[in-house]
């Protein structure tokens, strides 16, 4: 795999000097949740990044429930959490990976090389035995100077030239659950559907009992996008398409291209068309 790690590769490289830890837990809808957890324990050395105070900037009547930061704001971050470009960097939470993934892609649209997500979460690592703290690990801030972005970032105006394409060799993909694509459910947002034209690929199925699945198998389950020209993939606020897309890199689906204010900024606009039937 060559974004995910497992916990045994994590703990036999704890003594590298480049390694930086992330713990990204985090509950929507209890966002102070994550913070607690990590201060009753986490992984040894590492450090809390927060999804909507770290990797999201304020939100807005439009861009979504968790707006992406633009660049110079992502750098500074990334420097006062202490990551350089050198370095090694592990996320890891305990909701499947997706809260990790958003750092992941942060990082890759940052230019970072080396940059990969803990496989089965925090709780298999405690069970385990692995070495745990209680103390948070103190910040060594530096300068962190982005590169050549290594994933790709579309709008929502890309997203609409793709949905009247109308073209087979391109694919717009809806990483939600199926009962909020198909508009059954929808626990968050004010109105309830997905965008016309796309697919329902939910993040959901990279994973069984928590575990991110094969290669090959994600390569099966993703079999259907493969050799497009184009994908571009959202969800509910930009943090799990960024799961979806990890598996897609590992199963070789190539140009993939994120939406990050996804279904919560698509329906912020009234003229926007809405459908509820599976494509």
């Amino acid at each position: 795999m060559k974004n995910i790690v497992t916990q045994e590769w994590l703990y036999s490289h704890f003594s590298r000097s480049q390694l930086i830890i992330c713990d990204c837990r985090f509950l929507l809808g209890q966002p102070l949740e994550g913070q607690k957890q990590y201060e009753q324990d986490h992984i040894e050395g590492a450090i809390y990044v927060d999804l909507e105070r770290d990797l999201s900037q304020e939100k807005s009547k439009h861009g979504g429930r968790h707006p992406l930061p633009a660049i110079n704001r992502m750098q500074d971050t990334m420097g006062r959490l202490g990551i350089k470009e050198s370095s090694t960097v592990v996320a890891y939470d305990d909701q499947g990976g997706a809260m990790a993934a958003r750092l992941w892609w942060m990082l890759k649209y940052l230019g970072h090389e080396n940059v990969f997500i803990l496989d089965e979460g925090y709780a298999a690592w405690k069970v385990k035995g692995y070495p745990v703290a209680h103390e948070a690990t103190v910040l060594t801030p530096v300068t962190y100077v982005a590169q050549k972005p290594k994933v790709e970032l579309v709008t929502m105006e890309d997203v609409h030239k793709l949905m009247n394409a109308n073209d087979s060799l391109t694919a717009l993909v809806d990483s939600r659950d199926e009962k909020r694509y198909t508009g059954e459910e929808e626990p968050v947002d004010k109105k309830a559907g997905h965008i016309p034209t796309a697919m329902n690929m939910p993040w959901m199925k990279n994973l069984e009992n928590g575990k991110w699945k094969s290669a090959d198998e994600l390569r099966r389950i993703h079999q259907s996008i493969k050799g497009k020209k184009e994908v571009i993939v959202y969800c509910g606020s930009g943090v799990t398409a960024c799961a979806n897309i990890v598996a897609m890199q590992e199963a070789g689906v190539t140009n993939v291209k994120l939406y990050s204010g996804s279904w919560s900024d698509w329906s912020s606009y009234d003229e926007n068309p809405i459908a509820t039937e599976k494509e």
